[in-house]
């Protein structure tokens, strides 16, 4: 089915729906509509996700559990002929007709389809890429200390300079590729990122970022897994390696309308090849609380994390907490808002430096992000991002505060 008749599918569903509701009536009585709401729901995202061979079996047992279905007769006429099964797609267009006397808008999708013949299409989505040269300026490129006073063993001292925050200008590259790679929910993903400075070289960085996903159902749970390994430079030289797993599994539970839940399990491994003793592995576990309207989307995550350090770590392993929450809304005519919210804390297990800094480390981070687009053409648009950083700990030498302002150029083909 093409990208236009996707859109206006729901509308035409709810005609057809309106059309045949007195002879559903009697059909429906008795009946809870929740799980077949829901195992419809889920055939669509599973259509959505390039999985027609999992919509399919979705939608033949929604059927059978609710025959006066109309849209899952609909979905599942249309993705048969997309998968190429001309005599079944007629069979299912032509039950269609006689069940449901079905509105002109439905005749039309299915006198388009006949007309077009059902040929196997190719169900694997076409890669998806993103391109951005950005401008901007940051209030505290090194992270520098806000407070130049500090005490080490008793002893009191004053920051030399570098230590304090630097203020510079900047450009970013970034680039994104995604590239399904079967029609089963599979996809890889790649990403790089390089920023340079104006003056403050030492803080130029740069990243790259691969990954496979793969999502996939099991009855009636939904998952999806990741895996990902990321490299970040500094001045040129290797500062940080990542490698990480991510499992999400939405459980069979019924929840209000656009909402959706996932349980999320992450596991990371993190190595600095010039300061092996911060190397450590993170365990996360939490939730991803998700909001799909037609204007507007939210994430909501909290989770608690574990952070096994080395033995030669200051500070030794440490325990802690994520929340975040972010929002995507339709501002006017190819305009768009975006705003994120995040809290991270973190503490300590041991003294962090016994005998010098013989406290536990306590370190509590937000980050506020807003954001506007507009496409003033199609796939090119401008992106205006605001950030602030708020780093509290009770210990001053690593506090920081950030500024950031940044415009950019997007080219992207979605």
């Amino acid at each position: 089915m093409s990208a236009r008749w996707r859109l206006l599918l729901p509308a035409l569903l709810l005609a057809l729906a309106a059309g045949m509701a007195t002879a559903a009536d009697n059909d429906a009585a008795g009946e809870a509509p929740g799980p077949q709401e829901e195992l419809y729901q889920a055939a669509l995202r599973a259509l959505a996700e390039g999985r027609p061979n999992d919509a399919t079996d979705m939608l033949s047992r929604l059927i059978e559990q609710q025959p006066r279905h109309a849209g899952a007769w609909l979905e599942l006429a249309i993705t048969q002929c997309d998968l190429g099964n001309a005599d079944e797609a007629e069979r299912l267009f032509r039950q269609i007709e006689q069940r449901f006397n079905p509105p002109p808008g439905i005749l039309e999708v299915i006198a388009t389809h006949r007309a077009r013949g059902c040929q196997r299409l190719d169900s694997v989505r076409p890669a998806s890429w993103q391109l951005a040269v950005g401008r901007g300026h940051d209030s505290n490129v090194n992270q520098g200390t806000y407070n130049s006073s500090f005490t080490i063993g008793g002893t009191p001292g004053e920051l030399t300079p570098e230590f304090l925050p630097h203020a510079d200008s900047y450009q970013a590259l970034s680039a994104s590729y995604v590239r399904p790679l079967n029609a089963v929910g599979s996809m890889a993903i790649v990403q790089l990122y390089d920023r340079r400075n104006d003056h403050e070289h030492s803080q130029d960085s740069a990243s790259v970022l691969a990954g496979v996903e793969h999502a996939w159902t099991l009855g009636r749970w939904r998952a999806r897994a990741t895996g990902a390994y990321s490299a970040i430079t500094l001045d040129g030289k290797l500062y940080q390696r990542q490698e990480q797993v991510q499992l999400r599994a939405s459980p069979p539970v019924t929840l209000p309308d656009k909402l959706d839940f996932a349980a999320m399990l992450n596991v990371s491994h993190v190595s600095y090849p010039s300061r092996p003793a911060y190397d450590g592995n993170t365990l996360e576990l939490g939730g991803v609380l998700s909001y799909r309207g037609k204007a507007d989307q939210g994430q909501f995550i909290l989770s608690k994390l574990h952070d096994n350090g080395s033995s030669a770590r200051p500070g030794g392993n440490r325990d802690g907490w994520y929340a975040s929450a972010q929002w995507y809304t339709v501002l006017g005519r190819d305009l768009y808002g975006e705003a994120a919210l995040s809290q991270q804390f973190w503490r300590g297990s041991s003294v962090y430096s016994p005998d010098l800094v013989d406290i536990v480390r306590r370190q509590h981070t937000t980050s506020a992000r807003a954001a506007l687009q507009w496409y003033f053409r199609q796939n090119l648009s401008l992106h205006l991002e605001g950030r602030l950083v708020r780093n509290r700990e009770n210990i001053s030498l690593f506090e920081y505060n950030s500024r950031a302002l940044q415009l950019s150029l997007r080219w992207d083909n979605f």
